[in-house]
């Protein structure tokens, strides 16, 4: 996402990857409202929705199959002006993807070592090769090479903040995985026009699993990397999901992976950390995380574009005016995400999470949702999409900082177009 916005206002770039392939994991991905206008802005947004469908809830159950009140996300269309979609990750990503030029990613590139000056910054692959320039974004997830270079630096300084030199708390381990494509005659559940997301939250059992119906191709997507996973597979495999089979049954976790290639499972391991530390001299980190990620993104993109100068001093400024807005932003995120773990907790505290979520007045509910989405930033460096629904969309300063340089670029080009004719 970074590349295509950087690809947008012409300022070069080259995107660093270290495997010889770029492997979307995971299975599906839920987008909506605080990243479709800049899909707009970006002219591609009737192809994301093509390719995606549409859901309206989130039906979660018990172990033993009985439902829990559904999680309505309907209300969010009248709130944003958007629904909600579930898009296959490999579909996502090759729609981005196709927004940057081949040229501009350059694979195994295994970066070792990197090295600053005042005007420049220099990193080191593991092929020998050195590649120079005016700023370095370490995009590169939670166990992030660059971070880590970085934060060696600082410590050696003694300006590494203890919390950021703490190891990554461990969340929990997870499997992802994409079937192959599923005829709906025999799985009657896909011929619903909108996507079905069924959730089991475990009491009882250690775990808690999520299966999400999308739009994918007839043909097998070779995207997928192959990882050690075949034991939590065989440990899973007998759990029910909330598909009804022919026979009257449910279907079992293992009738959804006999229809998985091997390739296309992964084992993750989920750690969740907001780090203090976000950049020094020209250096600078993105997120982790599919929506707060890419509002990393356009924040660093917007004062970039309107970046005055390429000295350190004006860098700096505008790294930290990043970190200003990006970081209170990713601690909600963080909170919430504590919060909503609770449901899956197995104590009281867990109880009382799950009677509070499927017992939250309609009014209440509302109210979560026009916070929880609220924030719905575009680039200021493009034409703007005009905010949708009757909810309240929150200012980013950063996307007004490249408003205004980019409504005095317009004006200036209106001047010399009206003096050349």
């Amino acid at each position: 996402m970074l590349g295509a916005l950087l690809e947008k206002i012409d300022i070069p770039y080259i995107i660093f990857e270290r495997t010889s392939l770029i492997r979307p994991l995971g299975s599906a991905i839920s987008i909506g409202s605080p990243i479709l206008a800049l899909f707009q802005q970006l002219g591609i947004y009737d192809e994301l929705v093509h390719s995606s469908l549409r859901y309206n809830h989130i039906a979660a159950h018990k172990e033993n199959m009985e439902p829990y009140t559904l999680q309505d996300f309907t209300p969010l269309e009248d709130i944003t002006g958007y629904p909600q979609y579930i898009i296959a990750r490999p579909v996502l990503y090759d729609l981005l993807l196709r927004q940057i030029p081949a040229h501009k990613i350059l694979l195994k590139k295994k970066i070792l070592t990197i090295s600053e000056e005042d005007d420049r910054v220099t990193i080191y692959a593991f092929d020998n090769t050195a590649y120079q320039g005016d700023i370095l974004v370490g995009a590169d997830g939670a166990y992030s090479v660059v971070r880590q270079r970085l934060y060696e630096k600082l410590k050696k300084k003694g300006w590494l903040p203890k919390n950021d030199d703490e190891e990554l708390p461990f969340n929990c381990t997870c499997l992802v995985g994409q079937t192959d494509y599923m005829d709906p005659d025999e799985f009657p559940i896909l011929k619903n026009p909108c996507s079905q997301v069924l959730a089991v939250r475990g009491t009882d059992l250690p775990y808690s699993y999520v299966s999400k119906f999308s739009r994918t191709n007839k043909e097998k997507n070779s995207e997928w990397g192959s990882h050690a996973a075949k034991q939590m597979c065989d440990e899973t495999r007998d759990l029910r999901t909330p598909i009804k089979s022919d026979e009257g049954g449910y279907l079992k976790l293992g009738d959804l992976y006999d229809k998985t290639p091997q390739d296309r499972v992964s084992k993750v391991m989920l750690e969740e950390k907001v780090f203090e530390t976000w950049y020094h001299g020209r250096t600078v980190l993105l997120g982790d995380g599919a929506t707060a990620a890419i509002h990393d993104a356009l924040a660093l993109t917007n004062l970039l574009y309107a970046l005055p100068s390429k000295t350190s001093a004006d860098i700096k400024h505008i790294f930290s005016e990043y970190q200003s807005e990006r970081r209170p932003k990713a601690h909600a995120t963080f909170k919430n995400s504590r919060l909503l773990s609770h449901i899956l907790r197995k104590d009281h505290l867990g109880k009382m999470a799950r009677m509070v979520s499927t017992n939250m007045p309609t009014w209440m509910w509302r109210i979560f949702l026009s916070k929880a989405f609220g924030n719905r930033p575009q680039a200021g460096f493009l034409e703007k999409v005009e905010a949708k629904g009757t909810g309240h969309v929150f200012s980013s300063s950063s996307m007004e900082k490249a408003r205004v340089v980019y409504q005095e670029w317009k004006e200036r080009m209106q001047i010399i177009h009206q003096d050349a004719l």
